[in-house]
C-alpha cells in the first residue's frame, strides 16, 4: 500500500469536557440527555445537521416497539422523546396515534426539532458538521484522552475525561484498537434499505383496496404479482412497512440493496445510487399496482441508505442467543429488550431469521456490554454493543438504543463524580439512579434495589 507521511502539527484545544459522545442517533441523544440532565458538562458530536440518526437520516419510517405487548419496557428519555414528537405533531396525527406505543411512524422534520431542543434544554452543547478523524489515547493504552475533530472551522482537539462510541459502527472503539466482529462468519452482512416519503396517496382508497382483494398491511398479493409481470425483481416478497404520517403522506420501507458494508464510504456510495434507483422503481410498482398510489409523488429519498449490521465490539460481556431465548435477568442489566430476533438475509436466496419472545416477557441488556475491551473510559452503546449476530439482529432498533444511551451517559457521569473508570462504576448506584429517570430495568431488578433501600 503507497503511503503519505504527515507533517507534524500542532492544534489548538478546542474543548474540555467531562463526556464526549460521538454519533447523534437515538444512542448519542439520549446518551447526552442523561449526562447532561445529570450534571456532566457534555458535548455531542454529530456528522450531518440534525439529530435522529436512522430515523432521520436514512428516512427509517417508524419507531419499532417499546412494549412487549403487555407493558412498555423502554421507557425513560426514549419514551419521552417518542411522546414529545407526538405532542408537537398536527392534530390529525396526534389523534391517531397518541395512544400508540408500537410502530409509530415518524415525522422526521418534526423530530429533528424535538432532538434538537431536548439536547439542548439537558444542558448539553451541540456540535453538528463534524467528523471525529482520531482518537488520541494516554501512553498505557487504557484511556482515550480526547478526539481531533474536523469541520468547516478547522482540526481542533477535544479533550474528555470520558467518551461514549454512540456511531453505531463502533468507530471510536474501532480506533482504539477494541476487538470486534462484523457479519457473519463468512462476514456477510445483513442488506441496507433506502426508506422514502410520498405525498399525494390516498389511505382511504388503499385500505378499501386491502378489504375488497384480501391483499394485507405489507401487499404482497401485488408485490408478487409485479414480479410475476416483470415489474419488480425476485426478492422481496412484500413491503416492509407503510408507516402512514397522515391519510396523504407515508413513509415507506421496502427491499434489500446487498453488499453494503456501512464501514466503508465507497459502499454507502454505491448503496445511495443504487438505493435511488430502487426507489424509482417501486414508486412505478406502487402507482400501476396498488389502487391509492396512483399520483403519488416522491418527496425525499433518505440521505443515506438504512444499515442494519456492521461492527459489534467484544466487550466485558457477549449477549448470546441463549440469553434471548432464555430470557434472563443479569445483576447488571441497564434495560431490557423485548423486539425480536429480525436478521435480514445477506442474498436475495437466503430466508430472513425472526424470532419472537412471548407476550410479556424480556430479557435484560446487561451493564458489561457496553465496556469494549482494554479501554477504561468508553462506552460502546447501541448497534455496535457487545452481542452475538443473533441478539444483534433484535438489540438493534432504536427504542434499545435509547435505553442503552441512557445508562451510558448516566454512568459516564457517575464515574466522574469520583473519578472512576467505567468498570468501577457502582451497578446498584447506576441501576437506583436509572430508576428514578423513568428507566424499567425489570421486575427482579426493580424489587431488590427497593429492598435494600
Amino acid at each position: 500500500m503507497n503511503t503519505y507521511r504527515l507533517q507534524e502539527e500542532a492544534i489548538p484545544v478546542g474543548r474540555e469536557m467531562d463526556v464526549v459522545i460521538v454519533g447523534g442517533g437515538a444512542t448519542g441523544i439520549a446518551a447526552a440527555i442523561a449526562a447532561s440532565r445529570n450534571g456532566a458538562r457534555t458535548l455531542l458530536i454529530e456528522q450531518r445537521g440534525f439529530l435522529g440518526g436512522m430515523g432521520t437520516v436514512a428516512l427509517v419510517p417508524a419507531f419499532c416497539p417499546f412494549t412487549d405487548h403487555v407493558k412498555p419496557v423502554i421507557r425513560g428519555i426514549g419514551l419521552e422523546l417518542m411522546e414529545r414528537m407526538k405532542r408537537n405533531c398536527n392534530e390529525e396525527y396526534h389523534e391517531l396515534y397518541n395512544d400508540l406505543l408500537d410502530w409509530v411512524p415518524i415525522d422526521a422534520e418534526v423530530l429533528k426539532r424535538v432532538y434538537d431542543d431536548a439536547v439542548l434544554e439537558s444542558g448539553a452543547e451541540l456540535l453538528y458538521h463534524t467528523f471525529v478523524g482520531q482518537i488520541c489515547m494516554d501512553p498505557a493504552g487504557s484511556r482515550i484522552d480526547g478526539v481531533v475533530i474536523v469541520n468547516k472551522t478547522g482540526r481542533s482537539f477535544v479533550k474528555c475525561s470520558y467518551l461514549i462510541d454512540a456511531t453505531g459502527d463502533a468507530d471510536i472503539a474501532a480506533m482504539a484498537g477494541v476487538p470486534f466482529h462484523k457479519g457473519g462468519e463468512q462476514g456477510e452482512l445483513q442488506p441496507g434499505t433506502m426508506c422514502y416519503l410520498l405525498t399525494n396517496v390516498d389511505r382511504n382508497r388503499f385500505k378499501k383496496y386491502l378489504k375488497e382483494s384480501g391483499d394485507t398491511g405489507q401487499i404482497p398479493i401485488a408485490v408478487q404479482k409485479a414480479q410475476a409481470s416483470g415489474d419488480l425483481p425476485e426478492g422481496r416478497k412484500e413491503v416492509s412497512g407503510f408507516a402512514w404520517v397522515s391519510d396523504y403522506l407515508v413513509g415507506i420501507n421496502f427491499g434489500h440493496i446487498f453488499n453494503i458494508d456501512g464501514t466503508k464510504a465507497e459502499d454507502l456510495t454505491r448503496g445511495a445510487i443504487e438505493g435511488r434507483r430502487k426507489v424509482k422503481e417501486q414508486l412505478r410498482f406502487l402507482q400501476k399496482y396498488v389502487p391509492g398510489f396512483e399520483k403519488a409523488h416522491l418527496i425525499s429519498t433518505g440521505e443515506q441508505i438504512g444499515i442494519r449490521e456492521t461492527r459489534r465490539i467484544v466487550g466485558d460481556y457477549v449477549l448470546t442467543q441463549q440469553d434471548f431465548l432464555e430470557m434472563r435477568t443479569f445483576p447488571d442489566d441497564i434495560a431490557r429488550n423485548a423486539y425480536f430476533i429480525d436478521i435480514h438475509m445477506a442474498t436475495s436466496k437466503d430466508k430472513m431469521a425472526i424470532h419472537h419472545l412471548p407476550h410479556g416477557r424480556s430479557h435484560g441488556v446487561p451493564y458489561r456490554c457496553l465496556l469494549p475491551l482494554g479501554i477504561d473510559n468508553l462506552w460502546v452503546a447501541g448497534r455496535a454493543a457487545s452481542s452475538d449476530r443473533v441478539v444483534q439482529g433484535s438489540l438493534r432498533v432504536m427504542p434499545n438504543c435509547f435505553a442503552m444511551g441512557q445508562a451510558a451517559g448516566t454512568a459516564a457521569y457517575l464515574a466522574g463524580l469520583n473519578g472512576l473508570t467505567s468498570r468501577e462504576v457502582v451497578i446498584d448506584e447506576l441501576q437506583r439512579l436509572l430508576i428514578e429517570q423513568e428507566a424499567w430495568l425489570g421486575e427482579e431488578t426493580h424489587e431488590r434495589l427497593a429492598v435494600r433501600q
